[in-house]
């Protein structure tokens, strides 16, 4: 990864620049180079992985973002072997408890849980691994804050420079793009409602990670699992590592613009409540508010513009037919996990997101050639 403060800033020509170094930026740009293309990576923030944190707490590793991936999931298990990323099964073992305001009633069994798979070394292993291998082609702290598409060519301009490219990937949340990117000339007025309509995956979501000695709910026959419509957490569940280390819980809490972030005080009361006593020292309490105004290095957007003529709830955004077509005369492309048809908001959706702008550019590149002999390939 280039330096944040390398003064090395010139325009430089690429065939393909990707926006974001989240799991889909980066899967797509080790994809292209991978076909022989050159690329480069520009992320706004000073990390790569976007949605993908892994927190490396004395105890073990902690995901403050994604957590899982599923059965069936078969772009996430072929990066996993690719990568030879250690994995653990999602802790299910046990009683769930359900939190109303008539008090907390133990489950027979756990309904809330589902079989899952975790990442042993966090998340971020992947994200982390494959931003190595891509090298100096990734670009941090480099926002882009304007796309000139001169119809042969597109011009990516950032805080670090300016970059020339045949393609570009647009690997970041659609509200994202369209408000803090602009386009010239402007993206279609149907394209620009529906992305300022999509809303973030996770955008108005706190995460609470609460780390303790040991897991003692499952001393108790508890799974660590619970539903709870009193106090912050809407959802708990068993955050442990394999064998245990680190011992842990972590919970969803929803949150409006304004409301404040939950406070450790307030969640380690409601785990009193939920799992008893025990629960009232933990060893750590690390709580992640994903919504802009709050976390503003973490690029989400939980407020899309609500002024245009999208139509339909939100979720009916996801995977939208639009996103599944490239615009600006096939140069520009959309890859993230809300672009998704299948899986949107989980990282299968983000794989498949990001394989479709692959595909785009390699055939579309591939089509040149073919039909105009003189056409200038792949950047050497």
């Amino acid at each position: 990864m280039t330096d944040p403060t390398d003064a090395n800033t010139n325009a430089s020509s690429v065939d393909v620049v990707v926006v974001g170094a989240g799991i889909s930026g980066l899967v797509t740009a080790t994809r292209l180079v991978a076909a022989g293309l050159t690329c480069v990576l520009l992320e706004s923030s000073d990390r790569v992985g976007g949605r993908l944190l892994t927190h490396h707490h004395p105890s073990g590793p902690l995901d403050l973002g994604a957590t899982w991936f599923w059965p069936g999931e078969q772009r996430v298990a072929a990066l996993i072997a690719e990568l030879n990323i250690p994995t653990h099964a999602q802790h299910i073992d046990g009683d769930a408890v359900y939190h109303a305001p008539g008090g907390v009633q133990r489950l027979d069994g756990n309904p809330i849980d589902v079989v899952a798979g975790r990442f042993s070394s966090g998340a971020a292993s992947i994200t982390d691994t494959l931003a190595e291998r891509l090298g100096e082609r990734v670009w941090l702290t480099a926002p882009v804050h304007r796309i000139d598409n001169s119809g042969d060519r597109m011009i990516v301009h950032h805080q670090r420079g300016s970059h020339v490219a045949g393609h570009v990937v647009l690997a970041l949340p659609p509200s994202l793009a369209v408000r803090h990117i602009e386009f010239h000339p402007a993206l279609d007025d149907h394209i620009h409602d529906l992305a300022a309509a999509t809303p973030t995956w996770m955008g108005n979501i706190a995460k609470a990670v609460i780390v303790y000695p040991d897991p003692f709910w499952r001393g108790q026959g508890l799974a660590g699992a619970a539903i709870s419509h009193i106090g912050p957490l809407r959802e708990v569940h068993d955050m442990s590592g394999p064998d245990a280390a680190p011992a842990a819980l972590f919970g969803f809490a929803p949150l409006a613009p304004g409301v404040p972030t939950p406070s450790q005080h307030d969640i380690v009361a409601q785990l009193v409540d939920l799992f008893g006593p025990a629960a009232a020292t933990p060893l750590d309490v690390i709580v992640t508010d994903w919504r802009p105004d709050v976390r503003p290095d973490i690029h989400t957007d939980a407020r899309p513009d609500r002024d245009n003529r999208a139509t339909g709830t939100p979720t009916d955004t996801y995977g939208h037919r639009l996103y599944q077509h490239s615009q600006g005369g096939g140069r520009l492309h959309w890859a993230s996990t809300e672009t998704a048809p299948t899986m949107p908001g989980h990282i299968e959706g983000a794989l498949g997101g990001a394989q479709r702008a692959v595909d785009a550019i390699t055939t579309a590149i591939t089509t040149a050639a073919t039909t105009d002999p003189l056409s200038v390939g792949p950047s050497t």
